[in-house]
């Protein structure tokens, strides 16, 4: 079965601020290739091409196939650089990957069976994520696209860590391995603070009301003391 490949580029002699501008206004996006002990190459990606590959979230944390002329290289996007305010990748660093060589590289979290948490569904909680990625060190084939964590049994105020985060063969988390490991908080179950301030606002409605109820029923004993007292006076008077 024949490789698939990601990206076709083409090689270029020339770099620079000036050549990196015509190359946008000609639909291409600079880029650079390094890494693996070989020698560092200047490249051009067209721009459109790149854009519907950016379009699958997993694009920027796999291993790619670009190809070069007849050559063919396994890599990394090691950094891309987006316009401020236009839908327009201004550069892309490249690194090559040994198939027998570590890699590290930062993958996305995502958070399932939120639905099925009591601190969700009973409490009435927000799954709250603390972390959105984390790096990971593995061999290339062992790279994994995201890291799914299980957040069914958590209940409000509950959290997860790095440590709970189930791992794939052959994939580590280097914050927990370091010789100072951060076991550092992923997720937790909280109730955000608009709702908590809703809350507080209702239980103070409520306060109120049930105070002007307790006025008013001391109103009308007085009132209804106060006729009668009218009454008996207007008794005394035909008596007499």
């Amino acid at each position: 079965m024949a490789k698939e490949i990601d990206l076709i580029v083409e090689s270029r002699e020339t770099s620079g601020t000036s050549n990196a501008r015509r190359m946008r206004h000609a639909g291409m996006v600079p880029a650079v290739i390094y890494g693996a002990a070989k020698e560092t190459l200047n490249l051009a990606i067209d721009h459109n091409q790149l854009l519907r590959k950016l379009a699958n979230e997993s694009f920027l944390n796999s291993i790619l196939t670009i190809k070069i002329g007849n050559q063919e290289e396994a890599v990394l996007i090691k950094d891309i650089q987006i316009h401020p305010s236009k839908k327009q990748v201004m550069h892309l660093d490249l690194q090559r990957v040994k198939s027998d060589v570590v890699i590290r590289v930062s993958i996305p979290l995502q958070f399932i069976n939120e639905d099925q948490s009591d601190g969700v569904k009973l409490e009435g909680g927000t799954v709250t994520a603390l972390m959105n990625e984390v790096e990971v060190s593995c061999l290339p084939k062992d790279l994994p696209e995201k890291l799914e964590v299980d957040v069914s049994n958590l209940k409000l105020d509950d959290m997860l860590y790095l440590e709970d985060i189930e791992l794939p063969e052959g994939v580590e988390l280097p914050q927990l391995t370091q010789d100072e490991p951060a076991n550092d908080p992923i997720v937790a179950i909280r109730l955000l603070r608009i709702q908590e301030e809703i809350e507080e606002t209702i239980d103070d409605v409520e306060g109120e009301e049930g105070e002007e109820g307790e006025e008013g029923e001391d109103s009308g004993e007085a009132t209804t003391e106060g006729a009668a007292s009218d009454g008996d006076t207007k008794d005394n008077k035909e008596e007499g």
